[in-house]
């Protein structure tokens, strides 16, 4: 009965991280959608580097506040009112919790905007010796970084969405701010003097509409409350206490990104929007999977510690990990090794050229190289976390941004923007490595049964799948004179081919999807 009744439960973690994958999926590719429909409008110059510093500003702080270290100070502390009190005090803490995170976004948000040449100066001290791109940036910046107190009290109310098990529209409302940077490119954009003043308008629209999307489903759990000061309420100074140094800890992928951007505002134009594309294609893998898994166990694991469920919370931990390197592995290999047929399939039009595609898919492939640790990091943080420990991803968030700047002086000079890519690369590795050994360490994660036999089934599927790809594949100039439908045609043949081949494999060695779910119990 125990196994059955563990299956179940891990069975449903499966089923939810498939809803949260599906509609995740559906937000990427528009994602994609997004970005060839401004590659092809603006390229890869000037004006598509201001407004990608632009909406990088209010992004990084979006996932420092909202994704990342408020919805893991948030979560643990509302699974916990959920389970020990009463409905009317859930209500009470999202009413303060709202009130608080928005005063303080509000004021954060006004600065910002005042000052919002200070602030571009800060983010691409580069742009200071190019007038107009700096000045295009400010402008834009003013639009874009409201987005942020929109999409903050979104993700909260998203969060609280999660606790109670839906999963499904927190993960559909990304596709809304696609529709309208989408919508901005190519129906605004012709009408305006500036058109790549479209691109922050939408931004600031999707802000609008993703928040009022959420209201109709908290309305259904009753908990749709107005916001209220409460900086004083204990269970707002709980979240707050372990909110501010998790901000450190679990955004440490993110700060080494926007690094990223700050020394390549100094290189060459085109290199800040190269790695972006190629950043771009990195994280339709990592939000897809990695968050999809992140977003599904945290609560899960929350209450395990609550509970008292040492033994579950280790099972969940290990199937979590299982799942990233069965899922990870492959799309790290395959980013690898089609980085420049998957950007020119999806970008090489209009105004990105040749030259654009060689430069990102050389820093593609360098952040590909670290998709595995930039999903471990996602997994492995709420481990931490849901025991409301965030002192020690803080310590860990030290060493990887200390890595990640001494590689980042260390590459830019002979690798350029390359350079930058691999750093991040080799900074998320030594962060996802030292979380590993602390819960190992600490006796929290205890590897389950099987390993041996799981990772030699994943080394040659994943061998076979590459072989599979290689042979299929052409040479870059004929990819480059290709019509977009041939590209299009071959990329599906080679990804087709290569899920083939990496799941035949893995059937054929004995592997079941049963093993995913009876084996390690909720």
């Amino acid at each position: 009965m125990k196994d059955e009744k563990s299956g179940n439960k891990q069975g449903g973690l499966l089923r939810s991280t498939g809803v949260v994958s599906l509609f995740t999926m559906l937000s990427r590719v528009l994602g994609l959608v997004r970005d060839v429909v401004v590659a092809h409008v603006f390229g890869a110059g000037g004006g598509a580097d201001a407004f990608f510093v632009a909406f990088k500003i209010p992004n990084f702080f979006r996932r420092l506040f909202a994704e990342g270290a408020f919805s893991q100070a948030f979560v643990p502390v509302l699974s916990e009112y959920r389970a020990q009190r009463e409905h009317a005090e859930v209500r009470l803490l999202v009413s303060y919790t709202l009130g608080s995170l928005g005063g303080v976004l509000m004021v954060v948000t006004l600065l910002c905007v005042t000052f919002a040449p200070a602030v571009t100066f800060l983010f691409a001290p580069g742009f200071h010796d190019m007038p107009e791109k700096f000045g295009l940036a400010s402008d834009m910046l003013r639009l874009t970084f409201p987005y942020l107190l929109l999409i903050s009290l979104t993700a909260m109310l998203g969060s609280v969405l999660n606790s109670y098990g839906k999963f499904a529209m927190p993960a559909f409302t990304p596709v809304l701010l696609n529709i309208c940077l989408i919508s901005s490119a190519l129906v605004v954009a012709p009408m305006m003097e500036i058109p790549v003043m479209a691109l922050a308008w939408g931004v600031l629209a999707a802000g609008v509409v993703q928040l009022v999307f959420q209201f109709p489903f908290i309305k259904q759990i009753d908990l749709l409350t107005p916001p209220r000061w409460g900086w004083k309420d204990p269970g707002v100074k709980r979240i707050l206490k372990l909110m501010l140094p998790a901000m450190f800890g679990v955004s440490v992928a993110q700060i080494n990104l926007l690094l990223d951007t700050v020394l390549a505002s100094f290189l060459v134009d085109g290199s800040v929007s190269w790695l972006y594309y190629s950043d771009r294609l990195m994280e339709l893998p990592l939000g897809v999977f990695g968050i999809a898994i992140a977003t599904v166990i945290l609560p899960s694991l929350s209450r395990k510690h609550a509970s008292q469920s040492a033994e579950a919370f280790s099972q969940t931990l290990d199937w979590a990990v299982r799942m990233v390197l069965l899922i990870g592995v492959p799309a790290a290999l395959a980013l690898v090794v089609l980085a420049s047929p998957l950007l020119v399939t999806l970008f090489q039009y209009g105004e990105f050229s040749p030259k654009d595609v060689e430069r990102a898919s050389l820093s593609l492939q360098a952040y590909g190289g670290g998709l595995v640790g930039f999903m471990l990091v996602k997994v492995l943080a709420p481990g931490y976390f849901a025991r409301q420990d965030t002192k020690t991803p803080v310590k860990v968030g030290i060493k990887a941004m200390v890595t990640n700047m001494v590689f980042n002086l260390a590459l830019i000079v002979p690798l350029a923007h390359v350079g930058l890519a691999l750093a991040t690369t080799l900074s998320a590795a030594v962060n996802a490595g030292l979380l590993w050994m602390g819960l190992r360490r600490e006796g929290v994660y205890r590897a389950q049964a099987g390993w041996w036999l799981f990772l030699l089934r994943l080394g040659a599927a994943s061998v076979l799948m590459v072989g599979v790809i290689i042979v299929l594949n052409k040479d870059l100039e004929q990819w480059l004179a290709w019509g977009w439908q041939q590209r299009c045609a071959h990329l599906a043949l080679l990804v087709v081919a290569g899920v083939a081949a990496y799941f035949g494999a893995l059937l054929a060695s004995g592997m079941r999807l049963r093993d995913l779910v009876s084996r390690h119990g909720e």
